[in-house]
């Protein structure tokens, strides 16, 4: 596996003209139907059997030979064979697991049947999109019209930090592989778009956990004592601003509390304090002198209110890097699907993916696939509960990835 790309993309003039791959109106009921009956069962990453099974009864019904992950969910599928003179393969990504939280959407027929699980990270439209292009791509082999194998990882984990990219790749799905694509749902894009960027198109994103402690006491007399509601308050306000001015800004090292537990009653000063939180940062040598400059940030403020620190901190993913070429591969399948007017720049986001994982390896890009009904005023976003994509996103995005597996495998 080489992490050279190819700076140009020259296509033979031997397919037809339009492009092949597109979706039979059949399929596509199907997959919307099969998608439907993903967001209704969600499963938490590393646990998601159900999921597993219903895509490997899938693609073996058309004829295919899916191989479930060594970390047990999860699975890979190549179309097309491979000889020992097979080029090396594009394969398609997509993430299968589903978030903790409650599906709160009302007056839809498949709004999550499983308490506290949701798939509100467009997951189920990711894992749709790579099977409709392996159903269709299969086809096209049938008929002679793929030029080159492709390979689809189905990856469990992604919501686990460091996630599940990294066993999917131990368990061997970049074996013969030479680019990786991947998309990833966008509630900000309309229908029918995509957006694009060459080079970061997310942060990396790291956990925090910090235990704070002291000897508590009664809240008539904080000065005997530690104030560890004071001191945890501080935490939460102070080290962002602080870690603000040792960082470059256009680094982008933002530190964001989601958690913060302390106490039981209004009179009595606690012992112990809990937070935890994210460390997101847009680049990647700052990423990497992140975890010493929170440590100090945190015991700097902790110790000036007299409290004891202990501090986890748990890297996650390097931001997501796109290679330029097969950025232009993207752009060069959705112009022909779709024009080029239904490709947009985007920005990079604070957002962290493993499909970042991937790029250690091989190169490859990931696209923004556009989820918001044209007109849909509602600011819906990922990792909400009332979070839902416009289906026709799943014809886009199979028409995407097969348009670029052909384009791909044209190539000199």
């Amino acid at each position: 596996m080489s992490r050279e790309s190819d700076a140009e993309l020259p296509v033979h003039t031997t397919l037809p003209e339009p492009l092949p791959g597109t979706l039979p109106e059949p399929l596509r009921a199907e997959l919307i139907a099969f998608r439907r009956d993903l967001h209704m069962h969600p499963e938490l990453g590393n646990q998601e059997f159900r999921t597993t099974a219903a895509l490997k009864a899938r693609l073996e019904k058309a004829g295919l030979r899916p191989q479930v992950l060594s970390t047990g969910t999860g699975l890979m599928c190549d179309v097309g064979t491979r000889d020992s003179g097979t080029p090396p393969m594009l394969a398609l990504r997509a993430d299968i697991d589903a978030l903790p939280i409650p599906d709160t959407k009302n007056g839809v027929p498949y709004r999550s049947t499983v308490p506290d699980r949701a798939h509100a990270c467009g997951h189920d439209i990711h894992t749709t999109t790579v099977l409709g292009a392996g159903l269709v791509l299969a086809e096209l082999d049938r008929q002679g019209l793929l030029p080159r194998p492709v390979r689809l990882i189905f990856q469990p984990a992604e919501e686990v930090l460091p996630g599940g990219a990294a066993d999917a790749i131990e368990s061997g799905v970049l074996e013969g592989v030479g680019r990786i694509i991947g998309v990833h749902c966008d509630p900000k894009v309309d229908v029918g778009r995509i957006g694009l960027r060459a080079g970061a198109i997310t942060s990396a994103c790291d956990r925090l956990e910090v235990s704070l402690d002291g000897p508590g006491g009664h809240t008539a007399r904080p000065h005997l004592t530690t104030d560890l509601i004071t001191a945890a308050a501080k935490v939460v306000t102070e080290v962002p601003a602080l870690l603000a001015r040792r960082v470059d800004a256009r680094s982008g090292l933002a530190v964001t509390w989601g958690r913060l537990q302390a106490g039981h009653a209004c009179n009595v000063i606690p012992q112990h304090a809990e937070l935890s939180g994210t460390v997101r940062c847009l680049d990647l040598e700052a990423w990497r002198e992140a975890p010493d400059l929170v440590h100090a940030a945190i015991d700097e403020v902790a110790g000036m209110h007299r409290a004891k620190t202990v501090i986890t901190y748990v890297r996650g993913v390097p931001p997501v890097v796109n290679d330029p070429a097969v950025t232009d591969l993207l752009a060069a399948a959705m112009s022909g699907r779709r024009g080029s007017y239904a490709i947009e720049d985007t920005e990079q986001s604070l957002g962290g993916e493993d499909f970042s994982w991937y790029l250690e390896h091989v190169p490859g890009a990931m696209a923004r696939l556009g989820v918001r009904t044209p007109g849909d005023t509602r600011r819906l976003d990922l990792h909400r509960g009332d979070f839902d994509a416009d289906e026709e996103a799943i014809t886009v995005g199979v028409e995407l990835f097969t348009a670029a597996a052909l384009l791909d495998g044209n190539r000199s």
